[in-house]
This record gives C-alpha cells, structure tokens and sequence, in this order.
C-alpha cells in the first residue's frame, strides 16, 4: 500500500474520533505550549542579559567601597562604569582615595583608571523640578576611554569642562515636559550648567569631578564613590580582579580577607553566575512543562489502543484483502503522529501568545529587578518552533508505537470474529 493511501487512511481514522483525538491533542498543546513559554522567555531573558551587561564593557572592573557591594554597573545602562546597583555597604568601609588608584595603575593589564564620585540633587529645566536626579562626577581626562554608552548628539567631557554635563537620553527625553538639546541650560543644585552631550541611554548626568565635589552633598575632597579599571586583555580579566584585590588588601594594611573592606566588580563573571542561574531556572520550569508531555503521551497511547479495538473488524477486512502488516503499522503510526502534529502547531501558537503576556505582564506590574528581567522579552525562533512540532510528533509517534503494532499483529481471522 501506497503511503498516501496510508495517511488518508490515518486522517479518516483522526476525523471519525474527533472528540477523543481532541481531549488527546488539548494535552499535547499545554505541553508544547509551557515548554515554548519557558524556553522563549529564558532566550529573551539571555538576550537581554547579554545586552545589558554588554553595555556595562567586560572590559571594566569596578572597584567599591565595602564588601556588599560586587555587583559592578547594575542594569538599565547609563550608570558610569563602576556604578554599583547595591546601596548596602559594610559599616567600617573605608573611602577610595587617590592612593587607591595608584596602586591600581602599577598594576600589568590595567589601561585606564578613573575614580568617580555619585550623589542626588535637584535638577530644573523649563519651570520643572526633578528631585534627586542621579548625578556623577568623573575625571574628563579619562571619562570617554572608560564610557560604554555612545553618544546619540554632541560629546563626551574634556578637559576644560567646567560648567558642563552629559546627560542620558532618558533624562533628556522624559522627565522635564520639554526635551533637552545640545548647548540648553539647566540648573543643577541652582548652578546653571550647559549640556554638552546627550547619550544613547541611562538618566544620569555627568559633570567634571571637581564640579562634582562642590555641587553635591557629603562628598570630601580626596575621595571616591567608586574606581573604573579598563583593562587592556579581557582574558586575563579574572587574574586581575585578584592581583588588584590582594594589591589593595597589602596597601590598606588587611592581612585577613575576612576585613577586606572593598569589593572588585566583574561583569563577564557576574553575566556567568546570572546565566547558570537562568539556566538552572528554565531547566526546572521545563521539568514541570515536561509533566504535561507525559500526561499528553498518554493520552495518545490510551487514545490509539481504544481505535485498535474499536477497528479490530476493519483491520480483519484490510488483513483479508491483503493488506501487510507494515501497512496496518503505518496507518496506526500516522494517526499518533498526526495527533502529536496538530498538537504540536496548537502548542506554539497558545506558548508564542502566552509569552508575549507574560511579557506584557511584567512590563506593566513587574517593578523592575529579575521578575522584570525574565519576563520583559521573548525569542521564538523559527529553530524552536520547528524543534517543538517535531518533538510533539514523535512523543505522538512514540506513544503509538505500541497500539500500532497490536494492530498489525492482529489475526485476520480473529478480527473478523470480534464484536
């Protein structure tokens, strides 16, 4: 028998059973559809990982007050290089000093170093005030080396600068109910200051540092909120977190590690603990999304020993006629696996949709933080929608792999008798 005439034989079986078929199929879609879910929101997560951590620069280590504070840069872009997104800090943690940073620059595999400081102040343009605006002081000399973000208009910070900022995109675009432009005035701390450059991305402003120190608050004159190191061979990067680590230690006069009062900051090993720790996360949730692929093979199993039975005459007739036995095999074979299909394209379309609310979801209630992280965007490639109609055909395949050879196994003789 022809394989055609198999499968319209296999499709006449799938239309004359439709409500079982279908209470089988609804069990194959729910697992399809968890596992696209899970494994789009996890791609969409790693994405946008990668590109937020990007944009901090493996390239910069970030040195900080206090040994809480390691997670260097933080998420969401425009924060200075070494900005940190943890305000927790130990209670005896010394201040970063200029003798900070000269240790760091004896350092091999050390480019550039700067030492930034950071506050809040009130900033007024076009009649409105923005209350504790972020606001960074760093060094011009070094700045546009060690920045990540580009800019979208005019430049970075030079030497010179004294009455100058750069300010972030979103700054410039949304908070004042007017959009700021290249050489605007505004007022930070009531001092008038001319925008000079506008970035890609972030809220923060940057001033020279010395401007800095008389502008914002509890800010002394010999010390920093934090240190950028751009380092020149990103391999070596780990080794130099440690070689800067135990050079400080031996300047600051710490002899156990315990006491250490800093923290180094390390964004490709910070993006390697974030990965393993998404990835272990999809692996769990897909071990649930698998329960119901189970329950749905089951379900193709149970439906297809009923059809064998429920056929057991029709397939004495076809035996008689002469029908083989790879014939009744195939037929059987591509009832499940049309059952797993029909699933399967079920399945992408309900899990592509319901990423895309839970996407919804946690851009309008999830406050930001990781809940926002993974569920703020999805991937659904053609790579995985290909993948999962392909796996919920042979998990149809395999669950009718039983029932379809005791259907070709059947005694003509036998079949025709049964009632």
């Amino acid at each position: 028998m022809k394989l055609k005439k198999c499968f319209e034989l296999a499709v006449n079986i799938f239309v004359h059973s439709k409500l079982r078929s279908w209470l089988t199929i609804i069990g194959i879609i729910v697992g399809i559809a968890a596992v696209v879910a899970i494994v789009s929101i996890s791609l969409g997560a790693q994405q946008q990982l990668e590109e937020q951590l990007g944009s901090l620069g493996a390239d910069i280590l970030t040195v900080s007050p206090g040994i809480q504070r390691a997670m260097g840069g933080g998420f969401g872009g425009g924060g200075p290089p070494g900005e940190t997104s943890s305000s927790s800090t130990s209670s005896d943690s010394k201040n970063l000093t200029n003798k900070d940073i000269t240790v760091i620059k004896s350092i091999s595999n050390v480019e550039y170093v700067m030492g930034s400081v950071s506050g809040n102040a009130d900033v007024t343009y076009s009649g409105k005030t923005a209350k504790d605006s972020s606001v960074n002081g760093v060094d011009t000399e070094t700045w546009a080396n060690i920045e990540t973000a580009e800019l979208s208009s005019g430049r970075y910070l030079k030497q010179g600068d004294v009455y100058s900022v750069v300010i972030g995109e979103n700054i410039a675009e949304s908070t004042f109910s007017k959009e700021i432009t290249i050489n605007t005035k505004i007022l930070i701390e009531g001092k008038s200051f001319n925008v000079v450059g506008i970035l890609s991305e972030g809220r923060t402003i940057y001033m020279p540092i010395e401007v800095a120190r008389e502008t914002l608050e509890d800010i002394g004159d010999d010390e920093f909120s934090s240190i950028s190191v751009k380092i020149e061979d990103v391999d070596l990067a780990n080794e130099t977190v440690t070689t800067i680590t135990k050079k400080l230690m031996l300047s600051r006069g710490i002899l156990d590690e315990k006491k250490k009062d800093f923290s180094v900051s390390n964004p490709t090993s910070m993006q390697e603990t974030m990965q393993e720790t998404m990835s272990t996360l999809t692996l769990f949730l897909g071990a649930i999304a698998a329960i119901s692929l189970i329950v749905g093979a089951i379900g193709i199993a149970n439906t297809m020993f009923t059809s064998v039975l429920e056929k057991t005459k029709e397939i004495g007739i076809m035996k008689a006629i002469g029908t083989q036995n790879k014939d009744i095999l195939a037929i059987f074979l591509l009832n499940s696996g049309l059952i797993g299909l029909v699933g399967g394209i079920g399945g992408v379309i309900l899990g592509a949709l319901s990423s895309t609310a839970i996407n919804t979801f946690a851009g309008i209630g999830g406050g930001g933080g990781m809940f926002s992280m993974i569920g703020g965007s999805s991937v659904v490639s053609f790579q995985l929608i290909g993948g999962a109609i392909l796996f919920a055909v042979l998990i149809g395949m395999i669950a009718g792999v039983i029932p379809a050879y005791r259907a070709s196994k059947l005694n003509p003789v036998d079949a025709l008798r049964y009632e």
